[in-house]
């Protein structure tokens, strides 16, 4: 009988690894996913920040207030889509 005891009890722990192992590519994905989402996240804020810096450093320095801030901060916003579309490319 105590053989048996043990065997349950290999047989449990055993299956106790195997239900750890089965969570692990679901955290694996999960953490992939939130490592595309950084990356997305990062892309667009770097995206429109260097547009708006850009745009103000030549509205200072060429005296045209708000136009060039305008314009470099739809380029930085169109930076930022093509940006997401390349990314998604690269993920299919």
């Amino acid at each position: 009988m105590p053989t048996i005891g043990k065997f349950v009890n290999m047989t449990s722990e055993g299956a106790a690894m195997s239900d750890h192992r089965n969570k692990k590519p679901k955290q694996n994905e999960f953490t992939r996913a939130l490592a595309y989402l950084s990356q997305i996240a990062i892309s667009i804020i770097a995206c429109l920040a260097v547009g708006i810096f850009l745009g103000w450093l030549l509205d200072r320095l060429l005296g045209t207030t708000p136009w060039l801030m305008l314009v470099c901060t739809f380029l930085g916003i169109g930076a930022a889509f093509k940006s997401i579309f390349d990314f998604a490319k690269k993920i299919e």
